[in-house]
């Protein structure tokens, strides 16, 4: 099973201009040009037939301007709800790939037409930076303001076609490789704290909301493991988690429901953007933060030809927005499948960890976790299931006809790609009961094989980020904060019990029960 590692490599990059704006194969597909284009390399198929498959107009409509995507919009957040919506369609065009609105719509954004790819066969189309452009696509059809990124087009916003793309990706590989000694020590300091607060919670209340913790926890250890600095010593104090929420929230506020009436929601959130002055003051705070404490990766980015003012916001967008937001969604979604599974999976589970970690002498340490495939599995199956980021977009760049596992369709150059991943990666023609939570998915030599087809990180699990490429910079970062939390989490317990609710973002989940340690 492939191993996270925190160690990285890409080519020197030249000095180059700033850019401040002033206020594979993973899964059977073929991806050619059109009879229109000269042909394009195809991508590798694994399936013979692929080519037999027909060519069909693509189903759907986006209905008259402005009424049209205002009802997918309604239908999506609120009269169907986001799975419903999608599969409500593959029923009506009997199709996994459709044209189709994507909120938030008008007035955010003025053009959400898309073209819908619901299925682990035309899905990885979006992963081709040589058929699909990515600039401004991080959060599908509008772009937050950059007045929230301090003046500048952060990373997660680039093309790999921009000059910008490789330098920037390359400081984060910088700042994961150069912090690497301080991910273990912090992590078990801080998740330690996490768990000895959420028992004294559960003992006073009976019950103890796993959220609030985790996202100071999530906090702490990546400014003491990044940065090398304890927040709470500095005037940024406690208040981290709560100012990176408010900002996130600004930003992806036309994508989120929050359980308001419905109409009063929908015309305040998803009609109009929520102005950046509301946060502009904790934003600052944050910069501050980082500008004080990231010197050596600021440093680093000076003799990569970054200027340190658009390094510091790079680096705050990826430690708050991308591993903070990433570790606030996905750390709830691991406690609420791994305790939904119940006692006998944390049994299996306690005893593979705690048999590891003593034949490791005590320690824990990737040497320890790559000796415990069912834990990996689980962190695994985890973001098959649910992943952390459910949507991706990209732009043609040029004729295409994408494939899915029925037949083939047109895309034109300049058209808007979709894909919601949970579809791709819970593809019944792919996975065996693609709806169930199985913790040994994904171990065994067949298990470690399909691996190829879990997406989580804009790419698939068996490749690696690369400065080419738009695959998350931290993929290995996020899979061993992972597996660290379940492995913390049953040297401790035998076994927890939940409650599970909703959130804004995520899962809500409180602990109700922490059974601690009998062997």
């Amino acid at each position: 099973m492939a191993s996270a590692s925190l160690t990285f490599s890409s080519p020197t990059i030249p000095h180059r201009s700033q850019t401040r704006i002033t206020p594979r194969r993973p899964i059977p597909t073929r991806i050619a040009a059109s009879v229109s284009e000269k042909p394009v390399t195809e991508i590798p198929s694994s399936s013979s037939s692929s080519s037999k498959l027909p060519l069909r107009k693509i189903p759907g409509d986006y209905g008259l301007p402005f009424i049209g995507p205002l009802r997918d919009r309604l239908n999506y957040f609120y009269f169907e709800g986001r799975d419903e919506f999608f599969k409500s369609r593959i029923r009506q065009h009997r199709s996994t790939v459709f044209r189709v609105n994507m909120p938030p719509g008008p007035i955010v954004a003025p053009d959400p037409r898309v073209v819908a790819l619901l299925d682990a066969a035309s899905f990885p189309v979006l992963f081709d930076t040589d058929l699909v452009e990515k600039r401004d696509l991080f959060t599908g059809t509008f772009m937050p303001s950059t007045d929230l990124t301090g003046g500048y087009r952060v990373l997660s916003y680039l093309d790999p076609s921009e000059p910008n793309h490789a330098p920037l990706k390359k400081l984060l590989f910088f700042l994961l490789s150069s912090r690497r000694h301080a991910i273990f020590p912090e992590f078990r300091r801080t998740f330690g704290s996490l768990f000895d607060t959420l028992e004294a919670e559960l003992a006073k209340k009976g019950k103890a909301d796993f959220g609030d913790a985790n996202d100071r926890a999530a906090f702490d250890f990546l400014a003491r493991s990044l940065l090398g600095k304890d927040p709470v010593e500095t005037k940024l104090g406690l208040d981290g988690p709560k100012l990176i929420t408010k900002w996130v929230l600004i930003q992806l506020g036309p994508l989120l429901t929050l359980g308001l009436p419905n109409y009063l929601e929908d015309f305040f959130l998803h009609s109009f953007r929520l102005p950046p002055a509301l946060v502009r003051a904790d934003y600052n705070r944050l910069v501050d933060f980082f500008r004080e404490f990231a010197g050596p990766a600021l440093d680093e980015a000076e003799r990569l030809g970054i200027s340190r003012e658009e390094a510091v916001h790079n680096i705050l967008f990826a430690t708050s927005f991308n591993a903070f937001g990433g570790m606030k969604i996905l750390f709830p979604s691991l406690i609420k499948w791994v305790g939904r599974a119940g006692a006998r999976l944390h049994g299996r589970l306690a005893e593979e960890i705690r048999s590891a970690v003593r034949a490791n002498g005590g320690e824990v340490s990737m040497r320890a976790m790559e000796a415990m495939p069912l834990m990996k599995s689980v962190v695994y199956e985890t973001l098959r299931i649910e992943p952390p980021v459910p949507l991706q977009y990209g732009r043609a760049k040029r004729d295409l006809v994408v494939e899915s596992h029925d037949a083939r369709f047109e895309v034109r150059a300049g058209e808007m790609l979709f894909g919601y991943q949970p579809f791709a990666t819970k593809d019944p023609r792919v996975f065996d009961r693609a709806e169930e939570f199985m913790a040994e998915r994904f171990v065994g030599e067949v298990g470690e094989g399909m691996l190829r087809h879990v997406l989580w990180s804009n790419g698939p699990e068996t490749e690696a980020p690369t400065t080419e490429n738009k695959q998350c910079p931290g993929k290995d970062f996020v899979v061993l904060v992972a597996r660290m939390l379940v492995v913390e989490l049953f040297l401790r317990y035998d076994s927890f019990e939940i409650e599970v609710g909703s959130s804004a973002l995520g899962s809500s989940v409180k602990l109700t029960s922490l059974k601690r340690a009998t062997f």
